[in-house]
């Protein structure tokens, strides 16, 4: 089979909308499931059962159902129950929501390390639960999961051709729709294929960076 530059040209103006698209996903995702990640954890942690018990049921099932049938659901049932957003709303929202119950295990790792001392200087010292959480034990927590969020960023970053299902045109819903309309679906599919290994590499090295400079 030849490759046809002229496809790749042809294709690149419907790329770059779609990159942005996954962009925007990614960015809005990752932002989603890290805060609401942290609050899942901060939940679990309260004495009272009747606030953990409801949250674990909900983070289970969502952490133990597909992705793609959550969006399916959040896009095409939730209207009729009067929840209508758009496309890439839902996207943003479902991928968030799902990996928010990861980075929550993330997140309770990370104040699970945090050394028993710190938690018993802060209670010497009297300082209120608020601030021991804000200035003793989330920092260092933060600091010690900062890969492994890093690695739940490069899998929703794979994960976001999902969104293609629920009519969100990210690089895979371009590269598709340019291939039924042109019938070449080599050179689209290949430039998306490259665009998401440079995508990766990218976010690891300044996942990287971001790891030395909280270590030191």
């Amino acid at each position: 089979m030849k490759w046809d530059w002229g496809a790749v040209a042809d294709f690149m103006p419907l790329f770059w909308d779609g990159l942005l698209v996954t962009l925007q996903a990614l960015a809005l995702g990752s932002l989603i499931s890290f805060v609401l990640g942290l609050v899942w954890a901060l939940l679990m942690r309260t004495p009272t059962r009747w606030v953990r018990w409801p949250v674990g049921v909900v983070t289970e099932f969502v952490r133990n159902t597909p992705l793609l049938v959550q969006l399916f659901f959040l896009f095409y049932v939730m209207p009729e129950w009067g929840l209508t957003m758009s496309a890439l709303t839902t996207g943003v929202i479902g991928i968030g929501l799902h990996y928010s119950t990861y980075t929550m295990q993330v997140y309770r790792a990370g104040i699970e390390a945090v050394p028993v001392g710190q938690w018993e200087a802060a209670t010497a010292l009297n300082l209120p639960v608020a601030r021991t959480w804000r200035v003793v034990i989330l920092p260092q927590a933060i600091r010690r999961v900062v890969p492994a969020l890093g690695n739940y960023v490069i899998a929703m970053l794979k994960d976001t051709p999902m969104l293609m299902a629920i009519t969100v045109l990210d690089m895979l819903g371009q590269a598709r729709l340019f291939s039924q309309q042109n019938f070449q679906f080599t050179e689209p599919l290949t430039v998306i294929g490259v665009a998401f290994i440079l995508i990766s590499y990218l976010a690891s090295l300044l996942l990287r960076a971001l790891e030395r400079r909280l270590v030191h």
